[in-house]
């Protein structure tokens, strides 16, 4: 059997070095490794998001480890909320000690004075679940900022799993000022020692065979029992077909499909992601990776400081913040140039007192068009339409943008564990 997998990015190299001989990977883009890409400028270096590798799931973990051979460092999380000038322990509601007593109280007492009905959309979900104080403060413009929509207007299938609820004893001690810690599965986490996490993506590549880059799919088709892909000059001709590409681009390189699951396709809601790297002289290097700002005046959501990983990142004496931002086209920041948000960025990081502007040696911007998939509240419907579709024509899909789902790099690694196994098992 032949395997074609369309994409290159992070699940498509784990599903061809997975599944073994027999395969070829089409990648549109010169480099392969799609969101998982570090941008190398001057010395410094960042991520296209803040990319570090954790799970529960110690097999999946395993295999992205053992990917990096030797080339990985355990850190110890510590990362922070800025509210009102402080900084707050992550996650939020296991720090309510750090907060002025007037917060602390409010979030307590409406914690535990909770009486919502039952939630329909994530906004309500967020007062049902941790109460007016912390939903007001942290919860709801923090995820308004990330996912760039009304939080009135996201479903609630993404939650489990993601957003974890905290013990009643938990949240008592932390407005006590009892140290506990929340999202524990992320409290230690592996980072690659060189390269950013594109040294994962290159590990990965250097595993697998058959690999043709600068191959952008336009069209797929069945033809005489095999499935053939086109780049408008070249045809390559497959048994069976993996997608790991953004579901609505593989549905446009599709013939004949009903005009409903076009519809379904074209209403799935996705954010762009905007990096913006700036440089800075500093006499020691940052004590946190990940600082979040729910402040409506700024336009980014986290700022994350690569001298965290020491000096493979940074020059030095130097230190490298990058803000991310999450936009769409039309909502007025996806416009805005390079120039703009390099000015946005660094004032209001100047104004919260990471650095002083003078201090500032280089920057950059970076940007992605598929970063996040957003569970709106047409998302169930329409992803049943258009998946629905693929999954009947044989093509099968794996990973984040495939399947539109927002899976973590984990989660990747495990959906490309198991449908390299069940192509070989003859099971997909």
């Amino acid at each position: 059997m032949t395997l074609g997998i369309l994409g290159g990015g992070l699940t498509g190299l784990a599903l061809a070095d997975l599944f073994g001989e027999g395969c070829e990977i089409l990648e549109a883009d010169a480099a392969c490794g799609g969101l998982c890409r570090t941008v190398v400028r001057n010395g410094f270096s960042y991520d296209y998001g803040g990319h570090i590798l954790f799970s529960r799931d110690r097999e999946a973990l395993d295999y992205l480890l053992g990917a990096l051979g030797g080339n990985a460092v355990r850190y110890r999380r510590n990362n922070r909320i800025l509210f009102k000038g402080r900084f707050v322990k992550y996650p939020f509601e296991n720090d309510l000690a750090a907060l002025p007593k007037d917060d602390v109280y409010d979030c307590l007492y409406h914690f535990l004075t909770r009486a919502f009905p039952e939630p329909s959309n994530f906004k309500e979900w967020c007062y049902y679940r941790f109460g007016k104080g912390i939903a007001e403060r942290y919860l709801i413009p923090y995820n308004e900022k990330i996912w760039n929509i009304d939080p009135a207007l996201l479903g609630l299938e993404w939650v489990v799993g993601r957003v974890p609820e905290p013990p009643l004893e938990d949240v008592l001690k932390s407005a006590l000022g009892i140290e506990t810690e929340g999202y524990t599965h992320q409290l230690n986490f592996h980072y690659p020692r060189r390269g950013g996490i594109e040294a994962l993506v290159r590990a990965l590549e250097a595993r697998v065979g058959a690999l043709e880059k600068g191959f952008q799919v336009k069209a797929v088709g069945g033809k005489r029992g095999a499935w053939v892909v086109s780049d408008g000059r070249r045809e390559k001709r497959y048994d069976r077909l993996v997608s790991t590409i953004p579901l609505p681009d593989l549905i446009d390189a599709l013939d004949g499909v009903p005009e409903e699951v076009l519809r379904a396709a074209r209403l799935l809601r996705y954010n762009s992601l905007i990096c913006v790297m700036v440089g800075f002289r500093s006499a020691s290097p940052s004590d946190k990776f990940a600082v979040y700002l729910p402040q409506s005046e700024h336009r980014f959501h986290r700022v994350c400081f690569y001298d965290y990983f020491g000096d493979s990142s940074v020059p030095q004496g130097m230190s490298c913040a990058v803000a991310e931002i999450t936009a769409n086209r039309g909502d007025g920041t996806f416009e805005m140039t390079d120039g703009e948000l390099v000015e946005h960025v660094a004032a209001g990081l100047a104004r919260e007192g990471f650095f002083q502007r003078g201090d500032v040696c280089l920057t950059d911007v970076a940007r992605r068009k598929h970063a996040y998939v957003v569970n709106d509240l047409g998302y169930a419907k329409n992803l049943a339409i258009a998946r629905g579709f693929i999954e009947k024509s044989g093509i099968v899909l794996c990973g984040r943008f495939a399947e539109w789902q927002y899976l973590n790099m984990d989660a990747c690694a495990r959906h490309a564990m198991e449908t390299a196994a069940a192509l070989r098992e003859g099971r997909e």
